[in-house]
């Protein structure tokens, strides 16, 4: 009952945010902003990222606010932009570097050659690893790990995937991750 209560509380900011009442945007940043910040946590320790990159979310919203697709499930939305908005600065930060192209030399070494070559063994082994301990797995188990990780596959998907209840998908994810988990040890 509790979810429900917050749930029509949270529906009813976001349509008086949408008339343009700024207080209920406010109530919505404070009630959302730490659960965003302890989810963004899991993916990065950078915590000035962190911030900047909620602070474009919630300003995305604020913007967003007399659009027609009015948002069903604020919560969702919310930490979906969040990881979103993470990828891309992950990406970002990965292309960009403060050299100027004209200052790398192209010409490979032999190191470069046999860097690469281990990189290459080191990913053959981790491949190799992994399909060791999913044949721990049952075929169901290996199918909703494969889709969910693999395919990054929601959770409603694999349900309708794998003919299965929400809750024993979830069951299922749950008992091979911990198989694999013992496996790996």
């Amino acid at each position: 009952m509790a979810t429900n209560n917050l749930k029509d509380h949270t529906q009813r900011l976001v349509a008086e945010f949408c008339s343009g009442n700024d207080h209920a945007f406010a109530e919505l940043y404070d009630m959302y902003v730490q659960v965003l910040y302890n989810y963004g946590m899991k993916l990065t320790a950078d915590q000035e990222l962190l911030k900047d990159c909620i602070h474009d979310v919630f300003v995305k919203v604020y913007n967003k606010r007399n659009d027609k697709n009015a948002i069903n499930n604020l919560c969702s939305y919310l930490i979906i932009s969040l990881k979103n908005r993470l990828l891309d600065e992950f990406r970002r930060q990965a292309f960009s570097t403060p050299n100027e192209v004209e200052d790398y030399d192209y010409r490979r070494s032999a190191d470069d050659v046999e860097r690469e070559y281990l990189l290459h063994e080191r990913e053959q082994m981790q491949l190799a690893k992994v399909a060791h301990l999913m044949k721990n797995l049952t075929r169901r188990q290996r199918e909703a790990i494969t889709l969910y990780y693999l395919e990054e596959r929601k959770y409603e998907e694999i349900c309708g995937i794998m003919k299965m209840n929400y809750h024993s998908v979830r069951n299922l994810m749950h008992r091979g991750m911990l198989k694999l988990r013992e496996a790996a040890l």
